[in-house]
C-alpha cells in the first residue's frame, strides 16, 4: 500500500467513524490505563508548582512524562 492509499483509508476510517452517534464515539475516544502512584489516591493537593513538580520527580515513573526537562544551557 503506497502513502496515498494509506491517506485514503485513513480518510476513509474518519468518515465511517463520524457516522457513528455522538455517545458511541465518546466511549470509544479514550484508552484509559492505570497510572502507577496518580490513580492510587482521588487527589492531591500542593501549595506550590514547585512543591509539585519535585513530588513526581521523586514519586513517578519517568515513562508517565512527568519528570522535569532536562536544561542543555546549564
Amino acid at each position: 500500500m503506497n502513502e496515498h492509499d494509506e491517506t485514503e483509508s485513513f480518510r476513509e476510517q474518519c468518515r465511517r467513524q463520524m457516522d457513528r452517534p455522538l455517545e458511541a464515539r465518546m466511549k470509544y475516544a479514550f484508552c484509559r490505563v492505570y497510572r502507577p502512584v496518580l490513580d492510587d489516591v482521588p487527589v492531591r493537593v500542593f501549595d506550590t508548582t514547585k512543591e509539585y513538580r519535585e513530588w513526581c520527580a521523586e514519586n513517578l515513573p519517568a515513562y508517565l512524562g512527568f519528570q522535569p526537562a532536562v536544561d542543555e544551557t546549564e
